[in-house]
């Protein structure tokens, strides 16, 4: 397999934390939080970073209940995924994030804002799956 650069974004209407990897390496790392305060600041800041990184594929956290079911915050990331298809034309995959904040506070181990590293978890468990 040639070598890829990916994105993932752990998803929130008002945070959107972002995180770096690629196949080589195998490895994740946060990159940055994400706060913007209109939908369209949103995806002009999504796309400052497609622009900046050239991914060959983004991952998207999809928060899942307990027991894998579906719920408002699903069909939030659901939509963000499709809108990143349809705007940027970017390969996107959906990989369920739960658990992802909780293992990512334990990481940083402090109160800190953890989206950035949830979405390196996200990515990093998308990864060892290849």
């Amino acid at each position: 397999m040639s070598e890829e650069t990916l994105l993932a974004f752990d998803f929130g209407l008002k945070k959107i934390g972002v995180a770096l990897g690629n196949t080589l390496t195998a490895q994740a790392r946060p990159l940055c939080i994400l706060t913007p305060g209109t939908r369209d600041q949103r995806f002009s800041q999504v796309a400052a970073l497609l622009e900046a990184w050239q991914p060959d594929r983004v991952v998207v956290g999809l928060p899942l209940t307990l027991d894998g079911g579906e719920q408002l915050a699903s069909q939030h990331s659901r939509r963000f995924a499709h809108q990143l298809e349809g705007r940027f034309h970017v390969q996107v995959v959906l990989v369920d994030e739960r658990g992802s904040s909780r293992e990512a506070q334990q990481i940083l181990g402090t109160n800190a804002p953890d989206d950035a590293m949830a979405a390196a978890v996200i990515l990093q468990r998308y990864l060892d799956t290849l």
